[in-house]
């Protein structure tokens, strides 16, 4: 008896051994703003973000800013996750290191909600690369008040889109409205249906609204997914599987 204690301890630190010398899968850099009304959305997001992190052995980092980014620093990392960072105010190495990483394919590319606050903003002028990655779209108005809105999923093939619904329901959210539709220029993947709204008195709308999208014409894997204004998102599971199955697909694992 013993003895098969002995075997089973042994065997058990050497797992122990192995499972501590796994390399992470891919490794991760996630930036946001440090204050402003979606702080808390960013918080809930780095609480699920290492979470994830820990249970599928992947490493991530965080910055409030841009100001580190270069070709060496952004090579560090597999899949950059842009939560609710303005595409305005970067530095022009930041910018250039980001568009490089972007155009060769040098990793992936999340973005959500305040990445298409694109337009003259806090004194800083619009980002035209941004701009046309994004869609070649600017901000125009938004729902300040909030409406719920059912989103419905246009290419169900697409991989993001795994063990989801082919409609959700996002229960407040600010649905931004932009100057053009973005669809003539990336692969819009789904949209948010105006008509379900609630309230229904909202009048800011632009019919067809595309709300998670990919740019196909760079090489890097890169998804928008606008919702991403309040923390009570993480409570919502299909945003969860959501947000899941677009890390894993980005980072290429």
């Amino acid at each position: 008896m013993k003895q098969v204690l002995i075997i089973i301890v042994v065997l058990m630190a050497s797992l122990n051994t192995r499972a501590q010398n796994v390399s992470p899968r891919f490794k991760v850099l996630a930036f946001y703003e440090n204050g402003g009304h979606h702080i808390a959305y960013s918080k809930r997001a780095i609480v699920w973000l290492n979470q994830l992190a820990a249970d599928s052995n992947f490493t991530i980092d965080y910055r409030q800013n841009t100001n580190d980014f270069s070709d060496s620093f952004l090579l560090q990392y597999q899949l950059l996750i842009q939560l609710d960072f303005v595409p305005y105010g970067w530095n022009d190495q930041a910018k250039n290191a980001f568009k490089k990483y972007i155009e060769e394919g040098k990793g992936g590319w999340i973005g959500f909600h305040h990445a298409s606050l694109l337009g003259d903003f806090d004194g800083y002028k619009m980002w035209p690369w941004f701009c046309s990655f994004m869609g070649g779209i600017q901000f125009k108005n938004y729902i300040a008040d909030f409406a719920s809105g059912t989103v419905h999923i246009e290419d169900t093939t697409f991989p993001v889109f795994k063990n989801m619904p082919r409609w959700f329901t996002i229960n407040k959210e600010e649905w931004y409205t932009y100057d053009k539709n973005p669809r003539p220029n990336v692969h819009v993947l789904a949209s948010v249906d105006e008509s379900s709204y609630q309230p229904g008195n909202v009048n800011i709308k632009m019919g067809d609204h595309p709300v998670i999208w990919t740019n196909d014409k760079v090489k890097a894997k890169n998804i928008y997914i606008f919702m991403g204004h309040g923390p009570d998102l993480w409570d919502n599971p299909v945003y969860v599987t959501l947000v899941k199955n677009a890390i894993f697909w980005a980072a290429k694992k």
